[in-house]
């Protein structure tokens, strides 16, 4: 295991560290699926950025986590990655 796995571990045992954790979970399953969506659609951000009109610089914050999208803004996302957006509550 690496140091930072580690760490992480040990700081998972911490209960308000993982409940901050947890809480955003919802964030960073939006930005794991906008990811993989556009790998999976062999596109670049500059490719994407080009197919839906939204900033290559945009793009890149959102997959970083320095933004959040409005449905709008995905929406455009899975439609220039020929895809739809599916939203659902568990």
């Amino acid at each position: 295991m690496s140091s930072y796995d580690n760490f992480f571990q040990e700081q998972m045992r911490d209960p308000e560290v993982k409940a901050e954790y947890d809480a955003l979970e919802p964030e960073f399953s939006i930005i794991q699926a906008i990811i993989d969506a556009r790998k999976e659609s062999g596109l670049t951000q500059k490719e994407l950025a080009s197919r839906t009109g939204i900033a290559q610089a945009d793009i890149s914050k959102l997959e970083h986590g320095n933004a959040n999208p409005s449905l709008r803004t995905l929406q455009r996302l899975a439609n220039g990655m020929g895809r739809k957006l599916k939203i659902s509550f568990c």
